[in-house]
């Protein structure tokens, strides 16, 4: 990320916030008459031309002021992250609105509905998955053209099958590798100990295991070992403030339906939002998970109960949102969460 000094990170701000405020691109002149330390125009001009050549703002039209980048509002987050305070009505709002929850599940359903009252974005919050399961064995069967029923058998018994769409079609001898290749190697393994393991093989050994380990990430990929015991409950409200943003009606489509699919809505939080990070996380642009969110962004945190994770929270919104406040109230109730929780034990 660009260094920048004190007065082209002020400069940056305002122009950040004020885009925010109005949607317009924002000129000097603008600046110029809001600016406390009596700057000119001429003078604002050439910081924004440096903050332009820095890559942290752009010019959509030759003759318009300039819009916030995509590293322009990752500057400008990331700065917001080491400043989290809430307003005082806005804590006697939340604390109204979770009076009396002692139970994951009723904080979790109410959380997704404050974050997206909040932000005006999406609400979304996740609890964790039911106790651990070990992997006893798995079976792949080709159904058709791309797609292939998953067949997952854990220690204790329990059968759980999925049929998965491929983005790629293979035949049932690559099936039956594969799965000789995950039964060979992670049997008695904890599933999600076996995800992160084949991750990281799917990575590095992808040279070594060429056409094994395409027909292995595929399965993976497209959520083979994803049992719906491990999913836990997902909640997502306030869909609705997308649609009265978003003005082209296929991107709209295909927006709620990724975030309809509960599955989707895992793999996003548990992409984005590290189970061991202290600190609210701001992502802007989600497309090397999701291309449907490319120009979105995701402030997210691990709820904690003292030392134990008991699921995620985080808004979806779009790059123009108010980041001071949302970073703040995701804060608020990730750390409202752990004290309420242990409060009522």
């Amino acid at each position: 990320m660009a260094t920048i000094g004190r007065r082209e990170q002020e400069i940056l701000t305002a122009i950040v916030e004020t885009y925010i405020s109005t949607g317009e691109p924002v000129g000097s002149r603008t600046l110029a008459r809001r600016n406390r330390e009596g700057l000119s125009a001429a003078t604002i001009r050439n910081v924004m031309a440096d903050l332009a050549e820095a890559g942290l703002l752009a010019q959509p039209h030759t003759s318009s002021g300039r819009v916030p980048s995509v590293e322009g509002y990752r500057y400008y987050a990331e700065k917001l992250s080491d400043q989290v305070s809430l307003k005082p009505d806005d804590e006697l709002t939340i604390q109204r609105y979770f009076h009396g929850v002692n139970e994951v599940e009723d904080f979790m359903e109410r959380t997704s509905h404050v974050l997206s009252l909040m932000s005006s974005g999406v609400g979304v919050a996740m609890t964790s998955a039911g106790p651990r399961k070990a992997l006893e064995h798995v079976h792949f069967q080709r159904l058709g053209e791309q797609r292939v029923l998953a067949i997952v058998v854990t220690n204790s018994g329990v059968v759980r099958d999925r049929v998965l769409r491929l983005p790629h079609d293979v035949n049932q001898a690559e099936l039956d590798l594969a799965a000789r290749y995950i039964n060979d190697n992670f049997r008695g393994w904890m599933i999600e100990d076996v995800r992160r393991e084949l991750e990281r093989r799917i990575e590095q050994e992808r040279s070594e295991y060429d056409r094994l380990m395409r027909s292995v990430a595929q399965l993976y990929q497209s959520g083979a070992l994803t049992t719906q015991d491990e999913l836990g409950a997902v909640y997502v409200e306030g869909t609705a403030n997308l649609v009265s943003r978003e003005n082209d009606s296929e991107r709209l489509r295909q927006l709620l339906k990724t975030l309809e699919e509960k599955t989707r809505i895992v793999e996003l939080l548990s992409s984005y939002v590290d189970t061991r990070q202290e600190a609210v996380r701001v992502i802007i642009g989600l497309e090397e998970t999701m291309p449907d969110l490319s120009s979105f962004v995701l402030i997210g945190a691990p709820a904690r109960s003292g030392q134990e994770i008991v699921g995620r929270l985080a808004v979806i919104g779009p790059t123009r949102m108010d980041y001071q406040h949302t970073i703040t109230a995701v804060s608020y109730i990730a750390r409202l969460f752990d004290k309420l929780l242990n409060d009522s034990e």
